[in-house]
């Protein structure tokens, strides 16, 4: 639906405003991430990524975040822009949203020499149930650790990271100019990778990853730097910045698992608490202590049996649970503490 008419108005003070959505579900202990594979609209990139309308999709057709411009004299807020490209592009109606940030680096699209005006995304986070995408977009859900594979320690440290992540920081840091600046990457790569001292931080997934850019292991440094590298972090890209809008995401929701009650926006309505638990391990890439998570669950007064049982394969039957929304008003910083996971 380009519209170049109104384009031209929503480039106010040469800027063009986007909005960009990180829709997430968990999914069979999956995070679920959706995406498209083909937009059309103003923003839609112009070099390698998604398709056009009447592009066919192939092997080098990247995924995106569902994403289009704001065009002021169609959009009546900034939300409704969203979940209008949402389901034009997706047929999903959005429920929980917030907004995540705005990134706006000079650069950011290659369609800004195009238009003369500077391209901001105003990305959001939604939280929704899996259901099947259908629209323009050409939608899929997948896994968040398609795009992360370092993030996932549920199994143990990751291959990636002692294989490929470490060795490839390691050979950034030693190309310093100087002694004093390799002490200081390596103090970095320490801080957000973490180390023998340092535990790593399941919340710092956006700095993990601008590391890796900036050390230029990545293919969307090599891509934005036109620049072919020796070594590249094995993972899938994303078109433009999407990857980093992502990663913001990822960061986000787990931090707020640990003070707010958003991950019963992610389970069925009602649930038991082994699925409750597995879902807060697939987002947080940890696994937990069983009675831990039980006993702060139970206290924390957010939940309350239904006096119903089910059945699980190879178990005993489980009693479920429902969330308890009414407490939510009473207890605004309430939420299920995460113990430490387990390495």
């Amino acid at each position: 639906m380009t519209d170049f008419g109104e384009q031209a108005v929503a480039e106010q003070g040469g800027v063009q405003i986007g909005l960009t959505a990180v829709i997430v579900a968990v999914t069979d202990d999956e995070p679920r991430v959706l995406v498209v594979r083909r937009v059309d609209h103003a923003l839609a990139s112009t070099e390698e990524g998604v398709a056009r309308e009447g592009d066919a999709l192939s092997d080098d057709t990247l995924e995106a975040l569902p994403y289009g411009p704001f065009y002021p004299g169609r959009h009546r807020t900034l939300d409704a822009g969203l979940r209008g490209w949402v389901e034009e592009q997706t047929q999903l109606d959005l429920g929980y949203v917030e907004q995540l940030y705005t990134f706006g680096d000079r650069g950011r699209d290659p369609r800004e020499q195009e238009l003369g005006a500077r391209v901001l995304s105003i990305g959001y986070l939604a939280l929704a149930q899996e259901a099947k995408p259908a629209g323009a977009g050409e939608a899929l859900w997948q896994n968040w650790y398609r795009y992360f594979p370092w993030e996932d320690w549920r199994a143990g440290k990751p291959e990636i990271l002692t294989q490929e992540i470490e060795p490839g920081l390691d050979e950034w840091a030693t190309q310093a100019d100087s002694p004093a600046e390799i002490r200081e990457r390596f103090s970095r790569i320490d801080a957000t990778f973490g180390s023998e001292e340092v535990r790593w931080n399941e919340d710092r997934v956006l700095e993990r990853y601008e590391l890796l850019y900036e050390a230029g292991i990545v293919t969307e440094a090599q891509r934005d730097r036109g620049q072919d590298m020796a070594f590249s972090v094995h993972s899938h890209p994303m078109v433009l910045d999407h990857r980093r809008i992502l990663a913001t995401a990822m960061g986000r929701l787990r931090g707020k698992l640990k003070y707010r009650p958003v991950v019963f926006e992610l389970v069925p309505p009602t649930f038991t608490l082994f699925e409750l638990q597995k879902a807060v391990e697939a987002i947080s890439g940890n696994l937990l202590h069983k009675q831990n998570f039980r006993r702060l669950v139970e206290k924390s007064g957010l939940v309350e049996g239904t006096g119903k049982y089910e059945s699980r394969t190879g178990g005993r039957p489980a009693e479920t649970y429902r969330y308890v929304r009414d407490i939510l008003a009473e207890r605004l910083t309430a939420g299920p503490r995460l113990p430490v996971g387990k390495r």
